[in-house]
């Protein structure tokens, strides 16, 4: 069926939501009708109408999640896209358990929507009905950040699967949140979660650990031991810190990898193991594997799905979510409730955070706990961060130097004024914002992928981003990737 020929429902209480998104779809090439109304875009629905559903959550008449599985019951084949406003970890899941293709968190890329519109509409149909979470009260990750958003869409996806995952992030950003999450929602649930830090773990006692032991197989062994993969069966086992497993462990989880079995310390019959394995690392496997380190067989084998962690200072507009968060959770065990002034939530969000969310919540406690002013004030965040980070925050970077003697910003400076400067009295057409910062990103995205000859992931590490950002900005900038071998 072409394009021209397909149906698409968009529902959204918004009357600008509905003529930009009508728009884009028009111009792709299908046919829109839209919807003010759930209501309304259940009469649809219930005539048969439609090869796709668009639609907001909060609606004037009823919640989305309400209506999707009157949707899904009725017409299963229908694939539903979520759009919402309410971009928390939550709507992510709750998209995902209601059986939607996908979830995109407003504001969203036009060019991203139409994309996933096409994928859904040529997916083959999964009539999945999946369970509904009732528990959104306690989420277990929480932001609103476009970087955020990226974890979310991507744990939503997973969780229906037994997908190996590595989570990447620097110490403190909720990587064994992250591994939760894919356990608690995900199809394992019912099974145990077994967690172990390759780096608390004396290095002889290792394979022990994971593995088991039978009596006798060493000195000490005086009874059967059993290993975290047993303790996991059925569920899910989390290795953190995994950049410090030994050679000789590693040797031994990638056959579990690769056979779906292990034998323990001392024994010598193969036991077959049902668990996920979810990994992570603060550390560049990548540089491990160069140093003769990590094996590159077993990396490939753990970095199925890789999802990175955001720093908290890539995200400064999470900070005021957590802050709430962490003294509410304060509150529930007995601390006085507090709250942040306008000043205090600015210091906060200026600061560099080298512990990331582990040390903004020891300072939530902190404040919760010592001080007796139920509004804390910018004054008394100076106080703490100066006590307990008197080095922080980092002077900033330097400027990028140009040939000669103006760095990059004066360079752009001199040449902004000298663009003004040429409309006279006049002003420059509107969305000049947009499109400077458009001429400086493909330029810069350009180069970057030229100076590490096409390959993404280093690209992405240069500039700081996401790879998965680092990918959508190619496609909207058409930025062409070439690929050479050194």
């Amino acid at each position: 069926m072409e394009a021209t020929a397909r149906k698409i429902l968009v529902a959204d209480d918004d009357a600008a939501i509905r003529t930009v998104v009508g728009q884009a779809l028009g111009r792709a090439g299908y046919q829109v009708r839209t919807a003010a109304t759930a209501g309304e875009l259940w009469g649809w629905v219930n005539n048969g109408d439609g090869d796709l559903v668009i639609t907001d959550v909060v609606m004037p008449d009823e919640n989305a999640f309400d209506l999707i599985p009157r949707i899904k019951k009725l017409r299963p084949d229908l694939p539903i896209v979520v759009m919402s406003a309410q971009n928390t970890f939550m709507t992510a899941i709750k998209a995902s358990e209601q059986g939607a293709y996908d979830y995109l968190p407003k504001p969203f890329d036009l060019k991203e929507l139409v994309a996933i519109v096409a994928r859904a509409l040529a997916a083959p149909r999964n009539p999945d009905f999946r369970r509904f979470i009732e528990d959104a009260e306690e989420m277990p990750l929480v932001g609103r950040s476009p970087a955020m958003q990226e974890v979310y869409r991507a744990l939503a996806r997973l969780m229906q699967t037994d997908l190996t995952v590595m989570i990447t992030g620097e110490s403190g950003t909720g990587k064994e949140l992250i591994a939760r999450a894919l356990h608690d929602y995900g199809k394992r649930r019912a099974g145990p979660f077994v967690a172990v830090n390759m780096a608390a773990i004396p290095r002889d006692l290792i394979e022990s650990d994971l593995f088991g032991h039978e009596k006798g197989s060493f000195t000490g062994a005086n009874q059967r031991g059993v290993g975290r993969f047993e303790q996991a069966q059925g569920g899910t086992l989390f290795l953190d810190e995994i950049g410090d497993m030994p050679m000789e462990a590693q040797t031994r989880l990638l056959r579990v990898l690769q056979q779906g079995e292990y034998m323990t310390v001392g024994g010598r019959t193969p036991i077959k193991t049902d668990v996920r394995i979810v990994a992570a690392t603060n550390k560049d496997l990548r540089g491990l594997i160069a140093q003769g380190l990590f094996r590159e067989d077993l990396y490939f084998r753990l970095n199925v799905v890789p999802i990175r962690l955001p720093a908290l200072r890539e995200r400064p507009e999470d900070i005021a979510d957590l802050a709430r968060h962490f003294f509410k959770q304060a509150a529930k065990e007995g601390l006085p409730r507090k709250y942040l002034d306008g000043e205090a939530l600015e210091r906060l969000q200026a600061y560099a955070w080298p512990g990331n969310v582990r040390e903004l919540e020891n300072l939530v406690r902190r404040l919760a706990a010592l001080y007796p002013q139920e509004t804390i004030n910018a004054p008394v965040i100076d106080q703490e961060l100066r006590e307990w980070a008197p080095d922080a925050p980092p002077a900033p970077e330097p400027g990028i130097e140009m040939p000669g003697a103006a760095s990059l910003a004066e360079f752009l400076e001199q040449h902004l004024r000298a663009y003004f400067a040429g409309f006279g009295d006049r002003l420059p057409p509107p969305g000049l914002y947009d499109r400077v910062l458009r001429e400086v990103e493909q330029p810069l995205i350009a180069a970057a992928l030229s100076a590490t000859h096409g390959n993404q992931l280093k690209a992405a590490d240069m500039l700081g981003l996401n790879r998965n950002t680092l990918r959508k900005k190619i496609r909207d900038l058409d930025i062409r990737v070439v690929r050479s071998i050194r």
